[in-house]
């Protein structure tokens, strides 16, 4: 098949590796400025979780990442697995946005109910995530690149992160004295740690860092692939 043939779709595939870079970009993010943005600009000491900053002065911008990430997400097509797995992630990003987490120290009725709301969303967001990670950005057509060798380990590095700061948040919630949560905030550790890993994966996956060399004339069989054939 003749590559030329896919040229007017190029900026299509443009399109999706801006989308996947600019995900991955404000995953990485996240965490540090919402740290460094609350003790520099409102002497906020580390919270217990990423989500506890719903209630500083950083509040706008984790609400307005979640909320940019779920609309990214939203907006992904590609094969079906992919669109209704981002949509699922997008959706998720999206509540864990509108729901918050219960402020530190607990709450009462409501706030408790949206709390584990939050939680819910977080479960789902995450997983769907290292299902991103782990399933479909290792998927390839034909032989592999050199580079999408290494991309493949990457992924699943990165997916495994996020299960295993799953699995650890869970142990740490049932196992760990409020003492040592206080002193060394591990939640919010693994949580950084998982979005981190998210970030990661998704400018990998944007050919943002491990990218393949372009042809010489900019376009060919591997990009056409990625729009018609699945993913590179």
């Amino acid at each position: 098949m003749d590559p030329s043939w896919f040229t007017p779709n190029r900026n299509a595939v443009l399109s999706y590796m801006s989308l996947r870079r600019s995900v991955g970009a404000i995953g990485v993010a996240l965490p540090p400025v919402l740290a460094i943005g609350a003790a520099v600009l409102f002497d906020v000491g580390l919270l217990s979780s990423v989500s506890a900053y719903y209630y500083t002065g950083m509040r706008g911008v984790l609400v307005g990442s979640l909320c940019a990430i779920g609309v990214f997400l939203l907006s992904y097509r590609f094969g079906k697995a992919d669109d209704l797995l981002g949509d699922v992630a997008g959706i998720a990003a999206i509540g864990l946005a509108l729901f918050p987490t219960a402020p530190e120290g607990g709450g009462t009725g409501w706030v408790q109910v949206v709390g584990v709301v939050h939680l819910v969303f977080a479960a789902v967001f995450f997983i769907a995530l290292a299902i991103f990670s782990l399933f479909l950005f290792t998927r390839t057509d034909g032989d592999m690149t050199p580079r999408k060798i290494v991309r493949n380990v990457v992924y699943r590095v990165c997916g495994w992160v996020i299960v295993a700061c799953l699995v650890l948040a869970v142990l740490t919630d049932l196992f760990v004295g409020d003492a040592v949560k206080v002193e060394y905030r591990p939640l919010f550790w693994l949580e950084t740690v998982a979005v981190l890993a998210f970030g990661v994966s998704w400018l990998v996956k944007g050919e943002a860092l491990l990218g393949d060399r372009p042809p010489e004339d900019g376009w060919g069989r591997r990009e056409a692939a990625q729009v018609y054939e699945g993913p590179a």
